[in-house]
């Protein structure tokens, strides 16, 4: 009997036991959460006081010319000869920007070569066909045009390219890979680079920049720390494709200069000292004589190639087939790239000295650019 309620009391004692630690453990795991939760509560904000001088500088830039900033895309029409059948497909993307309140929109070439036709978005969503007005390929320039009704977007301000400095801040607007209006930053890290956009196409005096250029980006506005235009995003050097840390842009002198015809005119018209030359051709003539310079193949040429170039005749000197072209103004020309580059710093009507070896002796003469 005696052994009997021990065994109940032990039972019992067990029970106790048993339910004030499943009793501790719930107000354990009760007092564990509301410790937790009270310890999950958002922390304090700690203010973050004025932003540096540089990032509002930056901050003001984007919201200032972005609204300026356009995405092109582009389409290509397709005809089946099989089916007759025609569709449009897309080409590509790039960018732009408003060059003045007539709806002017600058981008480059490739941007649009090839395509059927371009439709330009703004920044606040509205979509115009554009129509072509001109193009250059040596500069990779083409002006588009759009009828916006309504609140057309200001034209970025122009800077200007030829007292850049190497290290200056520089931005970038655009649309890499189609996220629009992107903003990137970084410094001029060359001046004065060529750069082959075909097998038969050199461009010249690019500004070299570190700021993230991608695909889509091209067209794009390159700014001053002002927020001036310096230069348009034209193209990238990259193994991948994609960033590498060498972007190059058409500085905004050769913009300032070439987009105004084209759109008068459609076309650019380089000034021309009326000569023909060929720079495979200098290059072996020129090692053969040991020569440095420039030479004239032809005078007076009425050829219609792109290549040749108008006859003048200024105080009373002809060029004649031989001379050698060595500097203009003073800067030396040893190759017909320099010299189509130390040209295209003038326009039509200017006066330059020549630095010619013509007929065994040196001579300056002055030519008129027509």
């Amino acid at each position: 009997m005696n052994s009997k309620v021990s065994a109940l009391k032990v039972i019992r004692l067990a029970i106790w036991v048993i339910g004030g630690l499943y009793l501790f453990t719930l107000l354990f795991a009760y007092f564990e959460q509301y410790w937790l939760v009270k310890q999950a509560q958002p922390r304090a904000v700690l203010a973050r006081g004025n932003l540096a001088d540089n990032e509002l500088s930056t901050i003001n830039i984007f919201n200032t010319t972005s609204p300026s900033v356009v995405f092109i895309s582009t389409n290509k029409i397709v005809r089946n000869y099989w089916t007759r059948d025609i569709r449009k497909v897309p080409k590509g993307t790039g960018s732009g920007f408003i060059w003045d309140e007539f709806g002017h929109v600058v981008t480059n070439y490739h941007v649009i070569k090839g395509a059927s036709e371009a439709n330009i978005r703004l920044n606040d969503g509205r979509t115009f066909q554009a129509r072509l007005v001109g193009i250059s390929p040596n500069h990779d320039l083409a002006v588009l045009k759009i009828n916006v009704p309504l609140n057309i977007p200001p034209a970025i301000p122009i800077g200007l390219s030829s007292n850049l400095q190497v290290g200056q801040s520089v931005y970038a607007i655009g649309n890499p890979f189609g996220l629009d209006h992107t903003l990137t930053s970084g410094i001029v890290s060359a001046l004065n680079r060529s750069l082959s956009a075909d097998s038969d196409l050199i461009i010249n005096n690019l500004i070299q920049t570190d700021a993230a250029i991608n695909p889509g980006n091209s067209g794009g506005p390159l700014l001053d720390s002002a927020g001036r235009l310096i230069g348009i995003n034209t193209a990238i050097y990259s193994p991948s494709g994609a960033y590498a840390g060498i972007g190059f842009a058409v500085p905004v002198d050769t913009v300032n200069k070439v987009v105004p015809q084209l759109i008068v005119f459609g076309k650019y018209s380089r000034p021309s000292l009326g000569i023909f030359v060929d720079e495979s051709i200098n290059k072996q003539i020129a090692s053969e004589l040991g020569i440095d310079g420039v030479i004239v193949l032809e005078v007076n040429s009425d050829s219609a190639n792109s290549s040749k170039l108008h006859a003048v005749k200024v105080s009373r000197f002809d060029f004649v087939i031989g001379d050698v072209i060595q500097s203009i103004n003073q800067v030396p020309v040893n190759s017909v790239k320099s010299l189509f580059t130390e040209l295209d710093k003038y326009k039509i009507g200017d006066t330059v000295s020549l630095s010619l070896f013509s007929q065994g002796e040196n001579r300056t003469v002055l030519v008129v650019l027509e």
